[in-house]
């Protein structure tokens, strides 16, 4: 079954309870944390304390996108914090393979983050130690950005690599996912749709109803 996890980044943190009870009420399945340096990328966004609110308001799993240098250095403060998943970039670190070790000891699930002209090439030998991976469809640091069109191929090649190694690792996707990309992104083998402002976070309908109608991009 897809997953569906909205971003809270693109939240109303000043009702940050509010829309987590919604959302919950929606049946999301995780909820996507992205966390920025202002180093990897050209942002600053939330931080451990903002993950810990979130685990105290609700049981629903907790993703944690670490956009940060050295992202070795900060997963036991993620960890405690309540993070459920905890992802880093290909990129962003110079001993790949320790830093997701050191995820899946926390007993988390750890995931592998690559940017849109990152090669594939590059997580070929830690598909051992993984349980997603986030393919990028837009650069990463900013929420609003067009979807790369390229991106479709490049999980269609991810998809038949993990089929071919047959390991139970999920493709969540990552940047601008709506109406109308979903559908091509689900029929190349996305399992995970991090969703913003396309899907979510806008003032069309209600959160609820908003859940209600991506889920039906799936049947």
């Amino acid at each position: 079954m897809s997953k569906l996890g909205p971003s809270l980044m693109c939240a109303d943190l000043g009702n940050i309870e509010r829309d987590i009870k919604a959302l919950d009420d929606a049946g999301v399945d995780f909820y996507h944390i992205d966390i920025m340096d202002g180093r990897f990328v050209p942002n600053f966004t939330l931080g451990p304390d903002f993950v810990k609110k979130v685990r105290s308001l609700t049981k629903t799993p907790i993703d944690v996108h670490l956009m940060i240098q050295q992202p070795e250095l900060y997963i036991d403060l993620f960890a405690d914090a309540g993070a459920d998943m905890i992802s880093i970039h290909q990129e962003s670190t110079e001993n790949l393979q320790r830093a997701l070790t050191e995820i899946k000891s926390k007993g988390l699930k750890a995931g592998v983050a690559i940017n849109p002209a990152t090669s594939l090439e590059f997580i070929d030998y830690v598909y051992d130690v993984i349980d997603y991976v986030v393919v990028m469809t837009v650069n990463p640091g900013f929420a609003g950005q067009k979807f790369i069109t390229t991106m479709y191929d490049k999980i269609a090649k991810l998809h038949s690599k993990i089929e071919e190694l047959g390991r139970p690792i999920e493709i969540q996707v990552d940047g601008n996912i709506g109406p109308n990309t979903i559908p091509k992104c689900h029929e190349s083998g996305a399992d995970m749709y991090v969703l913003g402002t396309s899907a979510v976070f806008n003032s069309e309908n209600s959160l609820k109803e908003n859940v209600k109608n991506t889920r039906k991009l799936f049947i």
